[in-house]
């Protein structure tokens, strides 16, 4: 906390299984292109890599790249493919739905896919009666502590963006499995 009571720094939440999901997904794409590696060659792996790259661009996307990321000044919320970026005083309210919903003053309602979400509270096995308060719950408090706390500068305009990075990845892949297919067939 920040001498003025505010909280510091940035902070990004994004969905627990989305870690995992792409470490599984790593784990696995280095396992199949190294066993492509030592049976048929470097040759017929590059050959076999953009489709294995694909999945696991399909995994990232999916499960690890949505997110919230906030910051005394406001949010950036990626939705897959979407990013969304905000200053508080945008912000009419929070919610938590299903997910973290923020309601903007441009009168739409932003559903965040990754980061805080609604969850019945954690039970530890052997106490009866003992729950602590769901992360959902704390997570949501924290984020609006930050809006409460805004500065009155905190009024940067709504602006909607693709995530060009993400796309231009998926058109080389695209363009190495068009090749992959004629190098193959030819």
């Amino acid at each position: 906390m920040g001498g003025d009571g505010r909280p510091e720094g940035a902070r990004t939440f994004r969905a627990p299984s989305g870690l995992f999901a792409i470490g599984i997904a790593v784990l696995l794409a280095l396992f199949l292109l190294g066993d492509a590696v030592a049976r048929a060659g470097w040759g017929r792996m590059l050959l076999l890599a953009p489709w294995i790259l694909l999945a696991l661009w399909i995994v990232y996307e999916n499960a690890y790249v949505s997110s919230v990321r906030i910051d005394d000044e406001g949010a950036t919320v990626q939705n897959l493919l979407r990013r969304t970026s905000f200053g508080w005083k945008r912000v009419r309210s929070i919610e938590l739905r299903w997910q973290l919903v923020f309601l903007l003053d441009d009168g739409r309602k932003l559903s965040c896919y990754g980061g805080p979400a609604k969850a019945g509270p954690m039970r530890r096995p052997g106490r009866v009666g003992d729950a602590s308060e769901p992360a959902g719950v704390r997570s949501l408090a924290e984020i609006e502590e930050r809006w409460e706390a805004a500065p009155e500068t905190a009024d940067a305009p709504i602006t909607r963006s693709w995530d060009w990075p993400a796309l231009i990845a998926l058109g080389v892949i695209v363009v190495w499995a068009v090749a992959a297919i004629l190098i193959a067939n030819a």
